[in-house]
């Protein structure tokens, strides 16, 4: 009989395959939807996410493990109530202009929703103003901003400043991240937090949600 800890497990291993047969045995079974999602889909990610950062799992198996749970989430969503499925917060991501790297950011993006935040994903090359045209549309909790090159990095700033002038600095946390951007350079630049990578980035959002 599958019970939630195999879903978890495959959900580490990124067994696709085993998580969908896994959740049709525990819907079968009488399991709740949300129960399956929380404490098999998400806590399987919330594991993921922690190995990532302490390097005992990589990119590549990090991105099998996200692809092989959004599978999972693709079944459970028709079972979830409109209540149920409420992400733990929005975020928006986006890579800052003129970077035109996705990676990282599409990983943050994966381990994000992974972990039960609603992602309005702007992509690459995003201009300081569709930043804030983009918080305010969505009344966003966290907005998330990655860069890869030095020379990007101020971009960072000036969407900090274009927030502030808004002003709707005060109703959202701005994560940074990105190889070049350092905690100083987050502090420096007034940002509330800075992730070295997918994994730490999640376990600070949702420390913000939770606060």
């Amino acid at each position: 009989m599958a019970n939630l800890q195999d879903l978890t497990e495959a959900v580490i291993k990124g067994d696709e395959d085993k998580i969908k047969l896994t959740i049709l045995e525990l819907l079968n079974a009488g399991t709740p939807a949300k129960e399956i999602m929380d404490d098999g889909l998400i806590a399987g990610m919330n594991i993921v996410g922690g190995k990532m950062e302490t390097e005992e799992m990589f990119i590549p198996e990090v991105l099998m493990s996200a692809k092989a749970m959004s599978a999972g989430v693709e079944i459970l969503k028709p079972q979830l109530t409109d209540e149920e499925n409420a992400a733990s917060g929005t975020m928006i991501l986006g890579t800052v202009q003129g970077d035109l790297h996705d990676i990282g950011k599409n990983l943050v993006k994966m381990l994000m929703e992974g972990a039960g935040f609603s992602v309005i994903d702007l992509g690459t090359d995003v201009p300081p103003a569709a930043f804030v045209d983009a918080i305010k549309e969505h009344n966003a909790d966290i907005v998330a901003m990655s860069a890869l090159l030095t020379t990007t990095m101020p971009k960072m700033k000036e969407t900090m400043e274009a927030m502030e002038n808004a002003g709707i600095r005060d109703q959202v946390k701005v994560l940074v991240g990105g190889a070049p951007v350092t905690e100083n350079y987050a502090d420096e630049i007034g940002a509330d937090g800075y992730g070295y990578d997918a994994g730490s980035a999640v376990r600070i959002a949702k420390e913000y949600m939770t606060n």
